[in-house]
Parts: structure tokens; sequence; C-alpha cells
């Protein structure tokens, strides 16, 4: 594979320095200088120039300019050897062709034709006798320009169901021939037709074919021509002319004309090529009613009464024809109610109310959970619980206890023992500490149990709610003669 990619870039490369060696020797064999193409217009001068550029080690003997049309056989128009006059066979340009300076130059015998027509296109060919290699030659090509005459126009047609001429543009004696094109919107397509003068100018006659509809009457149609004399193309704008009978629409009527109801107008709209002639209106039943005014296109009924419950026919004519609308009204006894709101609206309405009930339900759920996290527990409690009361020491609170429960009548007992139940504080043993010690640890328990944040009770001014502060102090902490080495329940604590 490699081998035989290596094989094919020499093979190339050599192809290649192949194809260059002989474009150079012709370049270098190209020794008669002429121009290539020169333009003209006709009943202008044209120089044609030429001339030999090395003619080192050759000898040149004779020059003759050759015609050659672009239909037909070649000429010899002009001819000279140093060794004789100049010579100008018969020719379609002889009289007109003429060496330039004159006597000619060998080295560069260039030739004019005076007074040029379009059939002196063509090639002319400058061709050297040399020794000792022979005829050598140059060819230079006169390209006659003749600026055409442009055109278009546009052709009134009826509208149909056949395709017909709609428009025409026209390009006469141009030379060369013009490029015509259409740009419009109308549905068609366009047939181009070129035909050649007796002098050589070419004539382009081009068309646009669609089938005529009244909607494509006023569309917009350009013939666009370009040719090499001109700077830009010619640009031909256009509108479509289709003759159509009327097209008639009646407006105006509501279905809402009931009894008494006034200044109610029908408007009998209508389009149409050519311009409409006129505009009749009549009933089915026969005459208008009395209170039937017409102005025009317009039928105005001062008051709706019994005789306007017809069927009114707008009728308009053109060259083309005739076309009618009609309408049909219904009297009603009293005035339909307005419009209520459109389906959109109502729609909205409902999506809105929808959108705003939920914002409003998820508010209260919210407010709800909330609430119901409060009570349940969930914040913090709205009352600080009480501290421990401080009670004596054992031998003299046991003393006091036994005196009081014998001091005490029976029935009294048992409501201090209900009242205790009810709203005692507990009882905890802290006989065997001192003030001292009993304040501290009273401190020490709150703080241990109350919330972060919370004030001190001995700082509080509010007392605890379940504090009677109006009662005895003794009936406060009066309970039954229980001994402290006895068994014990401690009354119901609140929190």
């Amino acid at each position: 594979m490699r081998r035989d990619a290596r094989k094919f870039c020499e093979c190339s490369k050599m192809l290649l320095w192949l194809v260059s060696s002989i474009l150079i020797q012709q370049a270098w064999g190209q020794r008669v200088k002429v121009e290539p193409e020169v333009l003209s217009y006709p009943g202008q001068t044209v120089n044609l120039r030429c001339a030999f550029t090395d003619a080192t080690g050759i000898q040149l003997t004779m020059i003759t300019w050759i015609y050659e049309p672009k239909e037909g056989e070649r000429e010899n128009i002009a001819v000279f050897h140093p060794n004789f006059e100049p010579n100008y066979p018969n020719s379609p340009v002889k009289g007109r062709v003429s060496f330039t300076p004159s006597p000619p130059n060998l080295n560069s015998p260039s030739i004019q034709i005076t007074d040029v027509r379009m059939s002196d296109e063509g090639k002319y060919i400058c061709e050297y006798a040399t020794y000792p290699s022979g005829n050598e030659q140059g060819i230079t090509y006169l390209v006659m320009l003749a600026k055409p005459q442009n055109s278009a126009s546009i052709v009134t047609v009826e509208a149909g169901t056949s395709p017909v001429v709609v428009a025409h543009c026209d390009s006469v004696n141009g030379r060369p021939a013009s490029q015509v094109k259409w740009v419009t919107t109308a549905n068609g397509n366009d047939t181009t037709v070129s035909k050649i003068s007796a002098d050589n100018t070419v004539t382009i006659n081009s068309e646009y074919h669609m089938i005529p509809k009244p909607e494509d009457n006023g569309k917009d149609i350009s013939c666009v021509v370009a040719h090499r004399t001109l700077d830009k193309p010619d640009s031909f704008p256009l509108k479509l002319a289709v003759q159509y009978a009327p097209r008639v629409t009646i407006v105006g009527y509501d279905n809402n004309w009931y009894l008494g109801r006034t200044n109610v107008v029908l408007t009998c709209q209508a389009t149409a090529n050519p311009v409409p002639l006129s505009v009749d209106w009549k009933t089915m039943s026969g005459e208008l009613p009395d209170t039937v005014v017409i102005t025009g296109n317009e039928l105005k009924v001062l008051k709706v009464d019994e005789a306007v419950n017809t069927t009114f026919v707008c009728e308009v004519r053109n060259r083309i024809g005739t076309s009618k609308d009609q309408v049909t009204v219904l009297v009603r006894g009293t005035r339909l109610p307005g419009k209520g709101p459109t389906t959109g609206t109502i729609i909205g309405g409902i999506i809105g109310a929808i959108v705003l009930l939920a914002v409003i339900g998820t508010a209260i759920a919210l407010y709800r959970k909330r609430r119901n996290g409060k009570l349940n527990g969930d914040g913090p409690p709205k009352y600080k619980p009480p501290p421990p009361k401080k009670k004596k020491n054992g031998s003299s609170a046991n003393k006091e206890l036994s005196g009081t429960v014998a001091a005490v009548p029976e029935d009294r007992l048992l409501n201090a023992e209900q009242h205790s139940t009810q709203s005692a504080e507990p009882v905890t043993d802290l006989d065997a500490y001192t003030d001292e010690e009993s304040y501290g640890g009273e401190r020490a328990h709150y703080h241990a149990a109350a919330p972060s944040g919370w004030d001190d009770p001995a700082n509080s001014e509010v007392p605890p709610p379940y504090r009677h502060t109006g009662a005895d102090h003794q009936d406060f902490h009066q309970g039954p003669a229980v001994n402290r080495g006895d068994s014990f329940v401690s009354p119901a604590m609140f929190v």
C-alpha cells in the first residue's frame, strides 16, 4: 500500500510538471500580441492592434488580417508585404478598413474600421508569415453592443378558469441579447421568445401567463431587464388588472331589531372591477317599508315596526355582471338582554377563584397545625412550675403535726384533707436539710427543672396561679396525721 501511494504521488508530480512545461512553452510561443476583446457601438471607429513581441532570429515576411464571422467563412480583409503596397481584398468591411499607421510597419500592423456595423461582430485574426518558424497569429473578438429599448405593460383580463396573458415585457434591438425575468406573488409562469434582426440585434419578447382570479386584481408584478450596456437592470413595476363581477355583502344586522328601535342601518358593501354602476335595494315581499330611507349603499330604518319583518336584498351591477346579497330581519317584541361575560372571562374567573380558595385553605391548614402543636406541648409551657416548699426538721415537724391533728375537729380535718388533695404542693423529704441548705437546694432544683432562659421565681412578682394567696397559711399546709416513718402518697401536683 505504501509503495503504491508513493508511485501515485510521483506520477502526479510528473504529470503536473509536464502540463506546466506545455503551458510555459505555449506562453513563450505566443509572440503575436493582440487585445482579446474590443467593444464598440454601431457607427463608431474601432482600432484592432497587433504586434510581434520578439522577432530575434526570425524574419517577418508578411502580415494578413482575417475576418471570421459567427456564421460564414473566413475572409482576408487586409494584406501587407514590405515589397508591395497594402492590399484590401473584397470583404464586408472593404472601404472602411485600413492599416494604421500608414504606411504600415511589420512590427505593429494594426488596423482600424470606421462606421462599424452590428454585422461586423466576430473574430479578427492578425496572422504573421515568418521564416523559419512559419505562421503565427493572435485573435481579437470584436463585440458589438446595442442598447435595447425596454418596456413593459399590463393586459387587462377578466376573471376566468383558463390561463391568459396578463403582462408583456419587451427588450428591442439589443446586442447581445437581454435577460428578462418576472417578479410577482401571483401564481403563474412566463414564456420568452428572442428574434434576431437583419442588423444582428436581438429583440426579446416575454409574456406572463396565469389563471386570473378576482383576488389577483391589484397584485404587484415587475419585469426586470438586464443588459450589458446598462449600469443596473431596468425594472418596470406594474399591478395586475383583473376584471370581475361585484362581490356583495350586507352588514349591520345584529339580530336584535325590536319594536320601537330607531335608526338602524344596513350597509351594502361591494368590491368590483370595474367600479359598480348601480346599487339597488329591494325586499323579497315587494315594496320597501315606509320607515326605510335609502342613501347610496345604505338602508336606514327610522323606526322598527312589523313592516320591517322581511328580507332585504342589495343588488350591485357593473360592466362585467350583477351580484346580490340578502339578509332576513326578525323583528322582536322586546330587546334582547345584553351579552354577558364571554366564555373566556368565565373560565378565567373560575380558575382565579379556585386558586384563591387553595391559597386560603393552605393558610388555614398551616395556622391550625401551628396552633395544635402549641396545645400539644410542642412549645414552651405557659406558666412556671412553683419551687418546692421548705419544711422544718423532723422532730419539731412531727410534734407540730401531732399537736395540730389532736386539736383539729374531725369535720375540719376532713375538709383539710379534701383541700389538701385538690391544691396542696408536693411533699418532699427536706427535713434533713437546714434552712440554708434547703434554700440552696430549692434554687438548684428549680433551675434544673425549668427551661433555659426563665426568670428565677424568687425574683418574680407574679405568684403561681395555683397559690391561694388569700387563704390562711396554716390551713394551706395542714394535712392528715401521718408519721414520717409510714409510707404515704403525695397529693396531686399541678404543672
